[in-house]
């Protein structure tokens, strides 16, 4: 089967290359997917289970790509709950091979049935970005109506998803980016936007919860607007600064199944829209890693129709 392989940590996503690779085996309580569709974060490159298996041996020339949207082909020994045939989603284990390939073995608890109306290319945008927003908002957030949300990279792909979670369920969302993003963070749905370039972060006053995808010096001063018993949910490594009277978690994004159908159903119904920038083919998967100018959105790999 053909997949993108990387080989060498310091290249980044300029190592990327296409090549052949052997179809996957199902191992116990896995499926093998035909991949439709998947997702790429440009970080899983610097993350240690791209490189090594759990054992910490090197596991090179290995697969990237964690999210993914297809049709399951085989059944792995005492799997249930999913039958060869299906439409799924999901978000495929760290240590092993990813996604960005026209096969895939995947614990089957790790997916979940992806609806006929929705799209391949829309299912696997969903579960980095969408279970990212949902699990930092609800399970460490603990968000809850009439409070107020700081989302940083409100354009971005795990942005949008915070802003209309959190315009759902009743919070009063302040986005904050790049002049340019400003348009885009109101049409997903936040309340006011905040330009980090040349506004006053400390204007924006006390905040329940701040969600964070920048780290630095952006989420030392979001963590002195905290108001008591104010959270502060970040997912770039353990906080360098924490609330004088409130939380701080950093955490990593777990497969739910549950959740990916609560995501999935708000996409059907129109209270959730995908924020998708570039769609390539596998073939010019690595051009599409290596852009040559900004792109707003989420980059898919459309694998097959």
């Amino acid at each position: 089967m053909k997949a993108i392989v990387v080989t060498d940590e310091a290249a980044g996503t300029a190592g990327m290359t296409l090549a052949e690779r052997p179809e996957p085996e199902p191992a116990i309580n896995d499926v093998v997917v035909r991949v439709h569709a998947s997702g790429f974060v440009p970080t899983e490159l610097e993350w240690p289970s791209t490189w090594t298996d759990r054992a910490g041996r090197d596991k090179t020339p290995s697969i990237p790509g964690h999210e993914l949207a297809g049709v399951v082909t085989a059944l792995g020994y005492g799997t249930t709950g999913l039958s060869v045939g299906q439409r799924v989603f999901g978000l495929a284990d760290w240590h092993r091979d990813g996604t960005l390939a026209e096969y895939v073995a995947i614990e089957a608890r790790n997916l979940a049935p992806l609806p006929g109306d929705v799209d391949f290319t829309v299912g696997a945008s969903l579960p980095i970005s969408g279970l990212t927003a949902w699990q930092g908002l609800f399970d460490h957030g603990r968000l809850q109506a009439g409070q107020s949300v700081l989302a940083h990279g409100a354009a971005g792909a795990v942005g949008t998803m915070v802003t209309q979670l959190a315009r759902e369920a009743g919070a009063y969302v302040i986005g904050t980016g790049r002049a340019a993003d400003r348009q885009k963070a109101l049409d997903f749905g936040a309340h006011d936007f905040l330009d980090l370039d040349n506004d006053a972060l400390e204007d924006i006053g006390a905040v329940d919860l701040v969600f964070d995808v920048i780290g630095g010096d952006i989420q030392k001063r979001s963590a002195s607007l905290i108001r008591a018993g104010g959270t502060l949910v970040t997912v770039v490594g353990p906080p360098e600064a924490r609330p004088t009277d409130g939380l701080a978690i950093d955490f990593v994004v777990e497969s739910d199944r549950t959740q990916l159908g609560e995501i999935v159903q708000r996409v059907r119904d129109g209270r959730l829209r995908t924020n998708i920038g570039t769609i390539a083919t596998l073939d010019d998967a690595v051009a599409a890693f290596n852009p040559t100018k900004r792109i707003s959105g989420k980059t898919i790999i459309g694998i097959r129709p």
